[in-house]
Formats: structure tokens, sequence, C-alpha cells
């Protein structure tokens, strides 16, 4: 039996020949727990499908589909068809009263029982004749209503199921700008039109859905709707997204985007470089390893005529409703294996754990975070800065929970178990925060991916650009680009995307230049990044049982309950009789300094104490492979967890683009909604390749009507001219445009001043010397420049205008008061060029729109 370490894999059995240069793969992204011990409850969120949107009903946009036109209520027979009911009543209330029974609701009945009584009441004054219809149009018109409601629903709980919530706008939505006025009548159109836009590409994600199809199915005075709701779906990656034909054959046909480089091959990296190539960009993939993937990686094991796929990094795909993984494997036709649910636990000699001391340590367990809950919001901000490992024991203590010997071992595997799913030390996790992610956790199940998740990562890769083997060493970004550095090579693009682990920026690995700013410095500091390996072994025969895809194992020491606590079988979708046993929390971190042959010894005594017992061979391992997440050094660990003094908003501070819209962050440990899944990691791809994509809009498009020029520096400068020539407020040597989108207080204003006669260079330098936040390189530029340029809000610009003392005055008021920067027409950032595009959109739009 030899041993071999080669990439970062510790392999026992077999020498491999011809493998992959392939380095170890974390098992990151797994959150998937043992689905019989609900070890992450609290502020987890059942979606109630049966939830309505009352408040929303009566100003629903009708959306035409076959769906509605038809009717399903059956048994159902028109009024129209009984021609005798005309001169007899009594027949025509006995027809209605048949209707009726067909209703389902009290109000519906009671509604169409008014309808009738109201047509018998005006019989001798009216036409019968037309009253008939009138009451057979009411029931057809209500019963449609009821179908279109349910449709809403159905809509809407999809929606939510991908992360929109059922009544109100996203964050992302709102800094998007979907609709003028928040909370309007015009919001909650939007809301169905977008709901009806992700459901209709959901029944096909094989086909590229347009926009005019869109059109196609919604009335005419909500199609004005459309269009926002599209752009925001398409741009942030929640359409029109994947690896089928028909997405893939769609490419933009515009040539004058931008470069860009990515660092990574992983499933952020992969899926932001497929969509920025479907908007038109240059895409060039730098990836440290030999193969793509990066923490998602599948080993072949061979040996003895058997074979196995085996996932030793992100293996579970955690919840498949609205999961973009699982529209991945639905494009490539891919069944997925469902998880199933039973788990027997056994003790440390190997016996059984009995079922009435499983059901109420579990229940303690469980009642043991809901007091955790409880404590961290009693004592509010000081559960920041205590952990949820601390918490657990106090109240363990207090509660008594553990008292025997067996209950104690069973509750240690559960703390295990938690560990596992937030691949982190429960005594580094914080109180406050641990579970931040918890409501928006993928709902439906848990699956594997038979064959192993490297079919998406194949699918994904294809045809993308990747220079395999680059490990980079730094990036340099500024207004002029980004420089990346790969030993003596140097790789020039307009942006850069860095999906680089949250391990390695914390290892300082990586040069940024200029440094990052220091809250990103911070939130990768406070942030934890913990450790989860794998012992993989491939046997002659499935010993263990084709009708368990896990079980669990507890330990005698609390120090090692992490040890081989849970083993996943892979025989179902592996190809060959495949077992993997995880090792969490401090047993993790010993795991990488226990040389490989030791590691599986102490696995096979523990299998062998499980099922030789019960008269089963257990047979030696023809191939075995053991991770060393912690050791690799283009990871240095598995996923990321909120560690005290952490939280949630430090995810979103680490996706912050940095060097004004230059360089941009994705990766698992940047999306704060699925944090430590590969889902997660994808989702945070596409939601930067949008961002790059607007950035590289706002820096270098101009949209006139329908068609698009370049932007130049004189162009741009042209473009604020034009616009200041009608500017909505002007006092002294300031000029001010406003964002007609809407007329919000706290909405953004484009300020200009202009250099004259009225305001001399050494007044201004000596104001701005003055100012703490008006810098010495602005008092050079305003010297040389006739205009400088900053952003405030329109309540702002209304008070700066009633601000006496002249032009000295205001700039006063505008450095100090505000403490507003200064810039010239380059310097106004993502936020200025959007608004200045925005303004000059609308003024063509004005322009161009015929008075009748």
């Amino acid at each position: 039996m030899q041993t071999l370490l080669k990439d970062g894999e510790i392999i026992i059995g077999q020498t491999r020949k011809n493998e992959e240069n392939s380095k170890q793969e974390d098992n990151k992204y797994e959150k998937s727990k043992r689905k019989k011990i609900i070890s992450r409850t609290k502020m987890k969120v059942t979606l109630n499908t049966n939830e309505n949107v009352d408040t929303i009903k009566d100003k629903r946009p009708f959306i035409l589909n076959d769906a509605n036109v038809k009717r399903t209520i059956n048994k159902e027979k028109t009024i129209m068809t009984r021609v005798s009911a005309i001169n007899n009543p009594n027949r025509l209330k006995k027809d209605f009263k048949n209707i009726v029974k067909s209703r389902t609701t009290q109000q519906e009945k009671n509604a169409e029982n008014k309808a009738f009584n109201m047509a018998i009441q005006h019989l001798e004054n009216h036409d019968v004749k037309q009253d008939i219809k009138t009451i057979s149009t009411q029931v057809r018109q209500r019963r449609k209503k009821t179908t279109i409601d349910k449709t809403f629903d159905v809509e809407a709980t999809l929606a939510a199921a991908i992360g929109f919530p059922k009544e109100s706008l996203t964050e992302e939505e709102v800094e998007a700008g979907v609709v003028n006025h928040i909370g309007s009548s015009e919001q909650t159109n939007y809301i169905i039109v977008r709901n009806h836009i992700l459901s209709k590409w959901r029944e096909n994600v094989n086909v590229y859905l347009h926009q005019n199809t869109v059109l196609e199915s919604v009335k005419a005075q909500h199609r004005n709707l459309v269009s926002p709701a599209y752009k925001f779906l398409l741009m942030h990656g929640y359409i029109n997204f994947g690896v089928a034909p028909a997405i893939k054959a769609i490419k933009s046909i515009e040539t004058n985007k931008s470069s860009i480089i990515i660092i990574g091959a992983g499933l952020a990296g992969l899926g932001a470089a497929r969509q920025l190539i479907a908007f038109g960009h240059k895409v060039l993939v730098l990836e440290g390893r030999q193969r793509p993937g990066g923490r998602v990686y599948t080993k072949k094991m061979k040996g003895d005529g058997f074979t196995a796929s085996a996932d030793l990094g992100g293996s579970v795909i955690t919840g498949i409703e609205g999961n973009p993984l699982g529209v991945l494997a639905q494009q490539l036709n891919l069944p997925l294996h469902k998880i199933r649910d039973k788990c027997p636990l056994y003790q440390p000699n190997g016996h059984p754990v009995k079922e009435n001391v499983d059901f109420k340590v579990e229940t303690q367990f469980n009642e043991l975070l809901d007091g955790a809950s409880k404590w961290r919001e009693d004592m509010e901000k000081a559960a920041d800065s205590i952990s949820l490992g601390a918490t657990l024991e106090t109240l363990r203590q207090l509660e008594g929970v553990g008292k025997t010997k067996e209950e104690r071992e069973l509750y240690d595997w559960h703390l295990a178990n938690l560990e596992y799913a937030n691949a982190g030390l429960l005594t580094k996790l914080s109180l406050a925060f641990w579970d931040q992610d918890d409501p928006y956790e993928m709902g439906g199940d848990h699956c594997f991916l038979p064959g192993g998740n490297v079919k998406l990562i194949n699918a994904l890769a294809e045809d993308i650009p990747i220079k395999y083997g680059k490990t980079v060493h730094a990036i340099k970004y500024g207004n002029e680009g980004v420089k990346v550095c790969v030993g003596e090579e140097i790789y020039e693009a307009d942006m850069a995307l860095c999906t680089i682990p949250l391990g390695v920026l914390q290892r300082n690995m990586l040069k940024f230049e200029p440094e990052l700013p220091q809250r990103k410095l911070d939130a990768i500091k406070k942030l934890g990044f913990g450790l989860l390996n794998k012992v993989v072994m491939l046997f002659p025969k499935v010993f263990w049982g084709s009708e368990l895809d896990m079980f669990g194992h507890l330990a005698e020491d609390p120090n090692k309950r992490g040890e081989y606590f849970l083993f996943y079988s892979y025989a179902t979708v592996s190809e060959g009789p495949l077992l993997l046993a995880l090792v969490a929390g401090e047993a993790a971190i010993e795991f990488e300094k226990t040389p490989p042959l030791q590691a599986v010894m102490r696995v096979m005594v523990v299998l062998r104490g499980i099922y030789e017992p019960r008269g089963i061979d257990v047979p030696n391992p023809i191939q075995t492979v053991c991770t060393r997440w912690g050791s690799d050094f283009l990871s240095y660990g598995s996923y990321s967890n909120v560690a005290v003094e952490a939280s949630g908003d430090d995810y979103d501070v680490l996706a912050e683009s940095v060097g004004n819209g230059r360089l941009f962050f994705a990766g698992e440990a940047t999306i704060r909604r699925y944090p430590a899944t590969m889902h997660g990691a994808y989702l945070s791809g596409l939601r930067e390749a949008g961002k790059i994509a607007a950035a590289t809009a706002a820096r270098q498009i101009v949209p006139i009507g329908e068609q698009r020029i370049q932007k130049d520096l004189h162009l741009y400068s042209s473009t604020l001219g034009e616009l200041f020539k009608e500017p909505d407020l002007e006092f002294g040597s300031i000029s001010i445009i406003f964002d007609h989108k809407t007329s919000d207080p706290k909405s953004i204003a484009l300020v200009r001043l202009q250099y004259g006669d009225s305001l001399k260079a050494k007044t201004v330098s000596e104001t701005a010397l003055k100012s703490r936040t008006c810098e010495t390189n602005e008092i050079a530029r305003l010297e040389q420049q006739f205009h400088l340029y900053t952003i405030i809000t329109r309540q702002q610009a209304y008070e700066l205008r009633e601000v006496g003392g002249g032009n000295l005055g205001r700039l006063t008021y505008l450095c100090q008061k505000l403490g507003v920067k200064l810039v010239g027409r380059r310097g106004l950032g993502l936020q200025g060029d959007a608004l200045v595009v925005d303004i000059k959109w609308y003024r063509e739009s004005k322009k161009s729109t015929v008075v009748m």
C-alpha cells in the first residue's frame, strides 16, 4: 500500500496514474445537516404557500395567459344554455343554485345569491334574457378573478423562494430605481410584473426569455413596468442565466464594452465570466489551480475494477426551491438525489442510540438554542462580544442537560453538527449574528448531484478563456484601470473581479495597490473562516446498506466530538461503493496534523465497531483520500462564518467595490444572505457581473433614445455643459440639476461651482485650508479648472440656496457644514456618472415625446 501526497490530497491505496495536477478542495459551502437534527432552527422562516397578498389584489395588472383564459371549474353549465329558464324563474333559481354548489367559499356563495335575488327582484321590469346574461357574466368574471388571484399567489410564492419579498422591493431594486415612488400603486404593479417575469422564465429555463415575449402577456397600461423589471432581473442574474444552449447562444451585439480580469475559476468566477461574456465584455480568468471549480472539486477514485466520484469540496445542494444550481442541473438534464432524512446514531461502543434518549436530548438542544436567542435579545449590543458556545454551555449547566454519560455524548454530537454547519468553533461564533442568514435559506430538499458537482463546473467553464496555474500575488488598481500580477507577468484590463477565498485574504497572501479601505480590511479580519475535512473511502462493497444516505457516530472525548461524527453514503450517486467521513470543529484542526494512515485506521475502528458486532464484515478500503483544506495555500480553510465582534454587515462591506468602480469582489464570503453555500458563491458572481456592467455603462456610454455612443472625456465634458445650460437652481456661481425621476428630498442632486471673477482662487484656497474635508489636491485642481462638482441631496440644495455670505459663505457651508468633496468632472464616481446618464436620458426622452 502506498501513500502519496499531491496537490493537497493525501491518497492511500493504489498509485495514481495520469492524475490531474489539481489540489484538494475544501468542503466549503456545506450547510446541509442531519435533517432529523434541527441544529439551526433559530430565525428560520417557513414559507407559507397559502399566504395571500390581499393588500395588492385590487390593483393587480391582469396578466393574460392560457391558464387564465381556460375555465377550470368542474361541472359548471352556463345559464344561457337553459333556454327554458327564460320563462321560468323557478327553473332559473334551481339552475343558479346548481352553479352555486360548485363554489368553494361562503363569501362567493353569498355574492352569487345576492346577484340572483337582484335578478329575480327586477324580473318583471327588465328583459329576463338580458338579466341572465348579466348574472352569467358576473359569475364568469368572479371565477376568472379567483383564477387570476391564484396565479398571482403562485408567482409571488416562486419569487419568495428565489429571495424576493411578496409585497415590497428589495434593497437592490430600490437602489436601481425601478419605480418612481416607493410604496405607491406603481410599486404594487411592478412587483406583480416582476414576479410574472420570474415565473415565466422558470417555466422553461432552457429558453431565452425576451422582453417582447413578456410584453405580449401584460396589459397595455402596465407595459411601462416591464422594461425596468426585465432589465433589473436580467442584469442581476435572476433570468436568462446558466448553460442551456439557447442561453449561451445569446450575446450582446455591442463591441465597445470593458475588459475584465477575473481572479479565480470557482463558482463565483465562472458565473460572473459567463454573464459578462453574454453582456458583451472581454473576459480573462486567472486560476491558481490546474482545474476549474475552486473549492468545489470532484475526485475520480479507482481501484480493483471499481470507480467512484467523490466531492472533496462543496457537495450538498442546500435547498432546491429557487436554487440557481437547481436551474443549472435542469438545463443540463441532470437528476438530483434527495438526501434521505433517516440518520441513525451510534454510541462509541457501536450500539445504536436509544430512541427515547435521542428524542430527549434533541429537544433539549433545540430548547437551549431558543434560550440563547432570548438571551441575546435581552443583552442587546452586549451579545456582539459573546460567543454562542459560551452561552450554550452556561445554559446547559443551568438546565442540567447531559447529566448521564450517554446524554452528554449525544449532546456533544449536536454541538459537532452545529460546528459542521458553520465550519467554525462554537467558542468563536457570534451569539448575536451566527444565524443571521437563516431567514434566507433555500427551501426544499437537500440534494447530491450524481456523478459530482464537477458536472456543473465543467458546463460553466466550457468556452470560457481560463489560464490555469496562474497564482495572483498583486492587484494594482486606479482610475485608468487595473494590473494583475502573476510572478513576472502583468495582465492589464479596465476592471478586475477578485473571487479569492477569505482565508487567503486574511493571511495577506495578496497585495493590493493602493491598500484596501480600512473598513474592508476590518471586515476581512472580523469575519470567521472555518475548517471542515473529509476522509473519502472506496470499498469493494456497500457493507453499510443502500437504505441510508447518512449515519452518525458519538465520541467519548468532548474535545474530539467532531471526529468522524457523520458519514455520508455516496453509493447511490457516485457509481461505486463510496463512503465519506466528516471531521469538524477542533477535530478538523487536529486532523491536519494527523498522518493519513493513522486517520484511516481510526475511521476503520469506528466502522468495525458499528457493523462487526452485527455480523457484517467490514473490508479494508481500496483507496482513500484525506483532505487538508487548512493547509491549502489557495484556500486556507473551508467556508465563512460570523465570528464574535462580526456581523452580517461585514459580508456587505467585503462585497463593496473599490477604486471608483475598478476592483470588484465576489465569493461565498461576500453574500450576506447565502454565505458558506455553493449557490451563494454562484449568485455573488452573477451579482458582480451586473455591477460591472452598470459601472461600464456609467463610465463609458451615454444612452440617447435607443442608441448608445462611446463616452470619452470630451463627450462627458460636453454632456455636463449641455445639462447645466438648463439648471434647476442657480444662484451666484453655483448651479444645480435634479434627478427628475423622483421628488424625494433625499434624492441626489448634481452641483457645479463655476470659477470666475466673483470667486477668486485665493479666497477659495483660504476657505479650503480651513475645511477638514476639502483636501489640498482639490485646491490645486480649483486653480486650474473652470468648473468643480459635487453631489448633495435635493433638500440640501434648497438649504444651500438660503445660505448667506455670497459665494464664499456657500462654499464654506458646502465644505464645512455638509462635508462634501469638490472634484473635477472625472471624479464624480459611479453615483455621479449614473446621475448624469439618467438626467441626460430623461431630457432626451422628454424632447422626443410628441404632445397630441
